[in-house]
């Protein structure tokens, strides 16, 4: 079993946090942005459920120190990405400019995220292999 390094550790508890402060500032906000963002409060809304299972995987990732669900935790962070760039784009949402910038702000740090735990996971193989 390959076990968490200290640095894709750290990555994914930075991305459990910021996890958990989005899906509550979407979940909290989802009828006080509408207007701004141009988004329906429902998206938001359900946007910030929708992080609750999320961010109960990293903290089991975290709990087991299991790398094993890492790629699972990646190709949510870019199915995220994905929806996201289709909410700031695509022909089913009207966003602000204010709300494109808002939603991709946070598909940034998402891809950020994303990118530094394949560094992690690549790292982290990369010295079992070599060790063993």
């Amino acid at each position: 079993m390959q076990t968490l390094s200290p640095f894709l550790r750290k990555v994914i508890l930075v991305d459990a946090i910021t996890g958990v402060g989005a899906g509550i500032a979407l979940i909290a906000g989802a009828d006080l942005t509408h207007a701004l963002f141009g988004l329906p409060s429902g998206l938001m809304f359900w946007a910030g459920v929708a992080l609750v299972p999320f961010v109960a995987l990293l903290a089991y990732v975290l709990r087991s120190n299991s790398a094993a669900l890492v790629p699972v935790i990646i190709g949510v962070n870019f199915a995220w990405l994905a929806g996201s760039l289709y909410v700031a784009f695509g022909p089913s949402f009207a966003p602000t400019l204010i709300g494109q910038v808002f939603v991709c702000a946070q598909a940034a740090a998402v891809f950020i995220l994303a990118g530094l735990q394949f560094i992690g996971l690549r790292r982290g193989v990369s010295r079992n292999n070599v060790a063993a």
